[in-house]
């Protein structure tokens, strides 16, 4: 009797389980549309999205939970309004971001983001980027750093495998990545080397690379003094040659 009563229980527990199992083992899912996109994201079995094609969007597209958004190389394109005038001009601010991370984690993959004021907003998030990022085509620029309304988390984008950011629209007042003026600074990172970014800082792709460029030793001066070291030793080492077959 308690053994038949055992393997029941044990059945009963694995056909309980199983379906569990199954649930938790979908951990990718790709996607054609902004539907289908919004649903995975609700989805907290689903770890990667991947895009099937080029996808519009007619609303910011929030990421509030831990996933990978791998774009394939596709595109994702805001073409909604901005603004309460429904204006479809976007340099006119809507606080519309084709992706905003919000909170939370995220990794973003060989992806383009255009269409909005901005490409990416990082809202108190850690976000890594892998592969070629293309944040062309944004009305305000390319990617936010920053904490809104209620955020206490610091923005933190880290370039990461193979990161390439792409702005072929930059300009003076269309920056790659900026931190606004009423935010805390904010954290860029790459191969483990953090830099902080502050609050009114605009970086342009070319400074963005030149935060993780070798600085010169404030106190010594050692990177700056090297070359003129070795200038000065090669030269004494030729003329000592030259001397001695004077002398020779």
């Amino acid at each position: 009797m308690f053994q038949k009563t055992l393997k029941t229980g044990i059945l009963l527990l694995v056909m309980i389980l199983i379906p569990t199992f199954c649930v938790s083992a979908q951990t990718s899912k790709t996607v054609h549309n902004q539907d289908e996109l919004k649903s995975a994201l609700q989805d907290s079995n689903v770890a990667t999205i991947t895009l099937a094609n080029d996808i519009e969007t007619t609303e910011k597209i929030n990421i509030m939970r831990p996933v990978t958004i791998d774009g394939a190389g596709h595109t994702m394109k805001y073409v909604g309004t901005f603004g309460s005038s429904g204006s479809k001009d976007n340099t006119v601010w809507g606080g519309i971001y084709v992706l905003q991370v919000y909170k939370t984690t995220a990794t973003i993959k060989n992806i383009k983001l255009t269409g909005g004021n901005a490409g990416l907003l990082v809202n108190g998030s850690k976000v890594t980027l892998v592969g070629t990022i293309d944040v062309s085509g944004n009305g305000f620029g390319g990617i936010e750093l920053a904490q809104g309304s209620g955020v206490d988390q610091t923005a933190h984008l880290v370039l990461g495998e193979n990161a390439t950011l792409v702005n072929t629209t930059e300009t003076s007042d269309k920056p790659t990545l900026w931190v606004p003026d009423d935010s805390d600074p904010a954290i860029v990172e790459k191969d483990g080397a953090q830099q902080i970014v502050n609050p009114d800082e605009e970086l342009t792709l070319t400074e963005i690379t030149e935060l993780f460029l070798p600085q010169d030793n404030p106190s010594t001066g050692d990177l700056y003094w090297l070359p003129v070291i070795l200038g000065f030793l090669g030269a004494f080492s030729i003329f000592g040659s030259f001397r001695k077959k004077i002398y020779e």
